[in-house]
């Protein structure tokens, strides 16, 4: 295993190039393959019907495709993992997850704030799993004898809220503790490494990184991945082959991108804390936003997402009407920023409540950092925001 991470993004799981005689990845696009030994066949079935993988008939691409095998081999070794576990979506990744730990009880405890469509999962009712809301601090009161796992997102979405790993491990004992770790990416955050079961991702976002692929994917143990891999044999959630090549070619620039758009991130929160039209600003390289030094020791740094609340509450989001340069769209982690509205988008499956109780005002706006020039970003910003406010005497940053 190569140890820094700007090195495995490019050569993770392609060790064997040589021996093949190319230079980029094969795309094995087959649905089903020839079968040359029934004996051989017969076995790798019962093997992959068990959770493993096949060693030596393919057998049917629903139940094992090299193309992604060859991602899941890089990814975990991205977040120093056993093995990992690719899907179609994000969503289906989550869903896997709560199936297998349904098979050890019925009780989850989870950290809000989480990605809305989470959120709505398990709030309602789909998967007959009975979910306790905590705090970071009170996970360890939380757990039942049919608690089978305790579920957080940090960065939390959208409000970048930090969640100490090592903390929450502790007081989960033998539970195990899945955390969604879309917005840190393997690059600023390694989950695996400080205790957690599994590391979950959208790879949909940064891991793809260009905003034309959707899919998820779950790094952990061995003994996970082999429940996880049964989940997704049974309920069809594969990830298409052509999606694995262009993650596992998203990889090589990931650190490259993650970097360069922190950088942005850094300079605009900066700047936003100090405009006129808005009211607040979350974003963990900020003063007041890290009050557990998360960043700098779980986090290699703070990210490129910003949530920042504008004046005037749900009309704020006509800055995603005045935005010439940042897309309004849902998504995040792409090359070009996004700009959108939680309230009413993301999270508009989530209870009032809980929007309210989380500090997802009707105001706040939730930005996806790209990599244009930073000053181009805050012009478009500054402008946006000044035109939404209907206040051309605003001065912007000051």
């Amino acid at each position: 295993m190569i140890n820094r991470v700007d090195t495995a993004a490019v050569h993770a799981a392609r060790n064997d190039f040589r021996v093949l005689g190319v230079h980029a990845p094969p795309l094995d696009l087959s649905t089903t393959y020839p079968i040359e030994d029934l004996s051989d066949a017969t076995a790798d079935l019962d093997a992959m019907l068990g959770g493993d993988r096949p060693r030596s008939e393919k057998i049917y691409a629903r139940l094992d495709n090299p193309t992604v095998s060859r991602f899941e081999r890089a990814f975990a070794e991205l977040e120093h993992a056993d093995d990992s576990v690719a899907f179609g979506s994000g969503m289906a990744a989550i869903t896997a997850v709560l199936l297998a730990a349904k098979q050890r009880g019925n009780h989850v405890v989870a950290v809000r704030p989480i990605y809305g469509s989470t959120d709505h999962l398990l709030t309602c009712g789909l998967l007959g799993m009975d979910v306790t809301w905590a705090t970071p601090e009170t996970v360890g009161e939380s757990l039942r004898k049919d608690t089978s796992l305790v579920m957080i997102e940090t960065p939390g979405n959208p409000t970048l809220a930090l969640v100490d790993i090592a903390d929450v491990v502790r007081q989960a004992g033998k539970v195990p503790v899945v955390v969604d770790s879309t917005f840190a990416t393997p690059i600023l955050q390694n989950p695996i490494a400080l205790g957690a079961t599994m590391a979950l991702h959208s790879a949909t976002k940064y891991i793809g990184g260009h905003g034309d692929v959707i899919a998820g994917v779950v790094a952990t143990n061995n003994e996970w991945a082999k429940q996880l891999r049964i989940v997704r044999l049974l309920t069809g959630a594969l990830l298409h082959p052509m999606a694995a090549y262009l993650l596992h070619r998203g990889l090589q620039t990931l650190p490259i991108r993650v970097r360069a758009a922190q950088a942005s991130a850094m300079v605009l929160a900066e700047r936003l804390t100090n405009h006129d039209a808005v009211e607040d600003v979350r974003y963990p390289g900020l003063p007041g936003c890290d009050p557990h030094n998360i960043v700098g020791t779980q986090m290699a740094g703070p990210g490129a997402m910003i949530a920042f609340t504008v004046h005037g509450g749900h009309d704020a989001a006509a800055v995603m009407r005045a935005v010439n340069l940042a897309t309004p769209a849902v998504s995040l982690g792409s090359c070009d920023t996004l700009i959108q509205h939680p309230a009413g988008l993301t999270h508009r499956v989530v209870e009032a409540d809980a929007l309210a109780e989380q500090g997802i005002k009707p105001g706040m706006l939730r930005l996806s950092v790209g990599l244009e020039h930073v000053e181009d970003l805050w012009k478009d910003l500054d402008g946006a925001l000044k035109a939404a406010v209907g206040a051309e005497e605003l001065v912007g940053a000051r």
